[in-house]
């Protein structure tokens, strides 16, 4: 039996969605193998909680006591979205306990938490990506430089974020200003990026049993403007079609880019890149190191129509790293 220790929380827009991803892990975990210990993360607050009881993780050696008991891990399988879980903070820590972890490493997850960084390195593949700016708290020329490099549509997001939180399409100059502010109230640095028509597609990738696997492309239509954060979490705000009803050769290619950015980046776990197809070509948008697991979640939707179960499906992952 294996001591499991599921992080969640974190110190993002997407602590809520974290803990429900979280508790959804711990919900279906195979207990004839594992045994399950769901560890909230908030700032320097490490908790394990039995009822209203709460007990502190021991960071020292990220161990746990419970009574006379002292518990100590075998992996850790990371649900937490944003930082520290997604940003490779907690990676470098748990490399430096030599603590095996279900999501990419430190490198490949502080490089994709970077959207701007990421994009470039993603189009030095040959993988094509929307023509954007990058700009860091407290720039002057950000308006100035948004309206000189770039036509409108725009997205104006986070640059190190996730959810959608603080992401706004501006579609008038006049409205940019307050786009902005708001995306840097989420973050010190920002991503400007020009609109791109198409149909937003998504490809789950997951390492088992020592082979890579794409799993069936899914179409994204959401029923506001953009999949934001009210269309990815409120039900009946956006549909997600598993698989994507799109011709073979273009869920293919899909899989195919997907799989290979997946080696290139040298990832791990469980990831979710996300595209914008115009009919032509595949446009980059982010890959997600952490996805969202909650029951209303894109991968486990993916994973089920790939053949597999929630609880298999977090059965490879664990089994790959043990």
């Amino acid at each position: 039996m294996y001591n499991i220790a599921i992080v969640a929380g974190g110190d993002s827009g997407e602590y809520g969605i974290s803990m429900k991803s979280g508790k959804q892990v711990e919900l279906n975990m195979d207990l004839g193998k594992f045994r399950p210990f769901l560890i909230e993360i908030r700032g320097a607050k490490w908790n394990y909680k039995i009822g209203t009881k709460s007990f502190p993780i021991d960071k020292n050696d990220f161990s746990l006591t419970i009574g006379k008991r002292k518990i100590r891990f075998d992996a850790v399988f990371v649900a937490i979205h944003g930082t520290p879980g997604e940003d490779g903070r907690l990676q470098g820590y748990f490399d430096m306990l030599g603590i095996k972890y279900t999501s990419c490493g430190l490198t490949t997850s502080a490089l994709s938490f970077n959207k701007s960084f990421c994009k470039d390195v993603v189009a030095g593949y040959g993988v094509d990506v929307a023509r954007s700016v990058h700009f860091y708290i407290g720039d002057k020329e950000a308006l100035g430089t948004v309206t000189k490099k770039l036509k409108l549509p725009v997205f104006v997001k986070p640059n190190c974020g996730g959810s959608s939180v603080g992401m706004s399409k501006v579609n008038h100059k006049k409205d940019l200003k307050k786009a902005l502010e708001l995306a840097f109230k989420e973050d010190n640095e920002i991503i400007v990026e020009e609109f791109i028509k198409g149909r937003e597609l998504t490809c789950g990738v997951i390492r088992s049993q020592g082979k890579i696997i794409p799993f069936p492309v899914t179409e994204i239509i959401s029923k506001k403007e953009f999949f934001d954060f009210e269309a990815k979490y409120q039900r009946g705000m956006a549909e997600e079609v598993v698989p994507a009803e799109v011709p073979l050769n273009v869920s293919d290619k899909c899989r195919e880019i997907s799989l290979n950015l997946f080696r290139k980046l040298n990832c791990r776990g469980i990831v979710r890149f996300d595209y914008i197809f115009t009919g032509k070509k595949f446009y980059f948008l982010e890959v997600n190191t952490v996805p969202g697991i909650t029951s209303a979640s894109i991968v486990p939707k993916m994973a089920k129509a790939y053949g597999w179960t929630y609880t298999e499906m977090i059965t490879n992952l664990l089994n790959e790293i043990i």
